[in-house]
């Protein structure tokens, strides 16, 4: 209603506007005139209009509030048809829920009753099992008295009747799962791992790292050693090795665990005698130049050993672990090139299988990581290791393939298994590796020792650089079926107590001997 009215008065102003902008145009009194009566007829236009708006507005309000309440009156109705259904919804849900309430109350009573009975009757098997012992002690009482044997004896009785009844059936049975699982296995392994070999035929020559610096005169000994020693005091303070000047003509030896700190000192004195300018600070210089050339030289190692094993991926801390591989030896065997080695027979294997030759691969390649750092830090190059791999996110098999390749920890991974076996065929390639004479003399004596010791044996003797050991038996005491055993036995004992590369072969010998002269 107010809109109509304010529309009535904007348009009675407008009217109003023109009507004296009219008059103040044409300033006649004739048109003033008309003017005026143009006025009138709008004032009664507009009323016209006004009451008819708010006519119109009346019955709009009449219709909006017919329509509100019949809207209000449908809402209160689905709204009470609403509430009829939920009730009726608690109603049925509240029946079910009474009708469980009973169900269970009927189970727990039933469940009372046979727990009672199950007590009962345990209460029945309890004492039937004390009459039942109480008549077994009483027959073992019997039984001792007719035979005269205690429990203990007679039990030893059985079992040594059934040791010599079954220990031939039990050395057949075992020669023929041998025989069978070697027919079925062997030469699967055997073309596996020759195959492996074949494709990866690398020369080994046996690396002797002897830290000895040759000179071009004896004069230079005395030169390196200085004005009161001062020169070879910078050189050991400065690469932490020693130096031995002896009679050992033309030479000077370098004498350190470290075989980085031998290679820097070593280096360092090549440069110094090339230079010919040996003073304290000429010598700090040159082992600056030498430990960048080292380090620079770890790090080419490190990226050429990845890649020609094909391993991507490597955190650089780990790139210079194997740059380090480089200076050490292993029975005289160079590392780096023994864990390459490793990596390209552990893939060839896992190709030959069907397995990850990525993964194995890279297993070969870290599997001696630790010894990068066994000089510089405690532990075993297993732990070590490990260690490294761990702590640069190296996968769990790569670990556990690391710790097992010496058998420390059970392998839960057939790569783990495949890096083993590739170790030891690396470290097993005749001239891969040398022992000293000493700790070589060791283990022969060891080894025949262990053979030696176990009843029935005469002689034995490791043959074939220890690789295989003959064992010959009394006949009298060990006849063909405790050959098998005895051969198990053995080798069980030499796996338990010498640590060894390779493999070593067990033979028994029994023979016996008819002598007769012919007169």
């Amino acid at each position: 209603m107010w809109l109509f009215l304010l529309i009535g008065l904007v348009v009675g102003a407008f009217i109003g506007f023109l009507v004296t902008f009219f008059v103040y145009k044409k300033g006649l009194t004739k048109q003033q005139k008309q003017l005026e009566e143009s006025i009138v007829t709008a004032e009664a236009e507009s009323n016209k209009i006004i009451a008819e708006a708010q006519k119109n507005a009346e019955s709009r309000k009449r219709e909006l509030l017919l329509q509100a309440k019949e809207e209000v009156t449908n809402a209160r109705v689905e709204l009470e048809q609403d509430v009829r259904e939920r009730k009726q919804e608690l109603a049925r849900e509240r029946s079910k829920l009474e009708q469980k309430e009973e169900n269970i109350d009927k189970m727990l009573d039933k469940v009372e009753a046979r727990q009672a009975e199950i007590i009962a009757k345990q209460e029945e098997i309890n004492e039937l099992e004390n009459k039942a012992k109480a008549l077994e002690a009483q027959k073992a009482m019997e039984l001792e008295k007719v035979s005269g044997l205690s429990i203990a004896e007679a039990r030893n009785l059985v079992l040594e009747a059934a040791e010599r009844e079954y220990s031939h059936d039990m050395a057949t049975m075992l020669k023929q799962m041998e025989e069978k699982t070697k027919q079925d296995a062997d030469k699967i392994a055997k073309e596996i791992i020759v195959n492996s070999i074949q494709r990866y035929a690398s020369d080994y020559v046996s690396e002797v790292t002897v830290s000895v610096v040759n000179l071009p005169n004896e004069e230079m000994k005395g030169r390196i050693i200085g004005r009161e020693g001062r020169n070879i005091r910078a050189i050991e303070t400065l690469t932490g090795v020693e130096l031995i000047i002896d009679d050992t003509p033309e030479a000077v030896i370098l004498s350190s665990f470290d075989p980085i700190r031998r290679e820097i000192c070593r280096l360092t004195i090549e440069k110094l005698v090339i230079d010919g300018r040996i003073h304290p600070a000429r010598i700090e210089e040159m082992v600056n130049k030498a430990k960048k050339e080292v380090n620079q030289t770890i790090k080419q190692e490190g990226e050429r050993a990845a890649y020609d094993t094909g391993v991507m991926n490597l955190h650089p801390e780990i790139i210079k672990y194997l740059g380090k591989l480089r200076y050490r030896t292993s029975f005289g065997q160079n590392v780096l090139q023994h864990s390459i080695e490793v990596s390209w027979l552990a893939g060839m294997m896992a190709s030959e299988l069907g397995l990850d030759v990525t993964l194995a691969k890279r297993a070969g390649l870290l599997h001696d990581i630790g010894k990068a750092a066994d000089f510089e830090q405690e532990g075993t190059h297993i732990e070590l290791g490990a260690d490294i791999a761990k702590k640069y996110k190296e996968s769990p098999e790569i670990v556990n393939a690391i710790m097992a390749h010496h058998g420390d920890v059970e392998p839960q991974t057939e790569i783990a298994v495949l890096v083993a076996a590739a170790d030891a065929i690396s470290a097993a390639r005749p001239g891969a590796r040398r022992e000293n004479l000493e700790t070589y003399i060791n283990r022969i004596q060891k080894l025949e020792e262990i053979a030696t010791s176990f009843e029935g044996v005469e002689k034995s003797y490791a043959i074939q650089a220890g690789r295989e050991i003959r064992v010959i038996v009394s006949p009298e005491k060990v006849n063909d079926d405790d050959m098998i055993l005895k051969a198990r036995q053995i080798c069980k004992k030499i796996e338990d107590e010498l640590d060894y590369p390779g493999q070593i072969k067990v033979n028994i010998i029994r023979e016996t001997r008819a002598t007769d002269i012919a007169k």
